[in-house]
């Protein structure tokens, strides 16, 4: 069983920034669901499980796809477990947004949500994101977080390490920050501008897919950090 992953970069779900990524998205959802419709679950722990934010994923992946949404709620205790079980057995494909990448972490480790993430990601079941979303599933991660004191800026934190490496989201508006960490410590890493996305097969980036923005290999060289598009690119209307 592949599995599969799309990691966004950035870009804002409410005002369609995104809206070519998410209908590759829906289209692999919908090829996995076959004559039914096809069902997909929103995870927004990272923001707290911000109501606006899933209505915004609803707009688009309902009333432009025509794909069934639903929401996994674990911050605040209003749903059980035993109920969020049974909707990640129904998913098409699965997206966790942006937020707080930190606190999302640290609070699935909590609640037991990597284990049926893990368990939907092993089944084949489509995983997909943006921003914490996109970055959580590798080793390192370059991410503001206000549960661990760094809301003001961007800091190396472990992720979940499924996919080797170090990736930053927003990369457009992180360059310089990010480079420099490159160049002192990292030495490579990927970074994914708003709007970019990448889609990566059984722990392998198998290409990058276009909305305005690109995705980079970035590598610490002589006079600075080298930066190559992660080809093939998919170009997306």
């Amino acid at each position: 069983m592949e599995r599969r992953l799309i990691c966004i970069g950035g870009g804002e779900l409410k005002s369609k920034e995104t809206l070519p990524i998410d209908g590759y998205i829906a289209a692999k959802a919908k090829e996995r669901a076959g004559d039914r419709r096809a069902y997909g679950l929103f995870i927004p722990t990272a923001s707290h499980d911000s109501m606006p934010y899933f209505n915004s994923f609803r707009k688009t992946y309902t009333s432009v796809f025509d794909i069934k949404a639903d929401v996994a709620l674990t911050v605040y205790g209003e749903m059980s477990m035993a109920k969020i079980g049974e909707k990640f057995e129904k998913a098409d494909f699965i997206y966790v947004g942006g937020g707080d990448t930190v606190f999302m972490l640290r609070h699935w480790k909590k609640t037991g949500m990597i284990e049926l993430i893990e368990d939907a990601y092993a089944r084949g079941v489509l995983l997909c994101g943006l921003s914490a979303g996109a970055i959580c599933w590798f080793e390192n991660m370059y991410t503001d977080s206000e549960s661990a004191g760094s809301a003001e800026k961007y800091s190396l934190f472990p992720g979940l390490g499924w996919i080797k490496g170090t990736i930053s989201p927003h990369y457009n508006l992180r360059l310089l920050d990010f480079d420099e960490k490159i160049e002192y410590n990292i030495k490579a890493a990927i970074g994914l501008e708003d709007c970019s996305a990448i889609e990566i097969v059984d722990g392998e980036i198998v290409r990058s897919l276009g909305g305005k923005g690109r995705a980079y290999r970035l590598s610490a060289g002589e006079s600075g950090v080298v930066r190559e598009e992660i080809l093939p690119r998919t170009e997306l209307l």
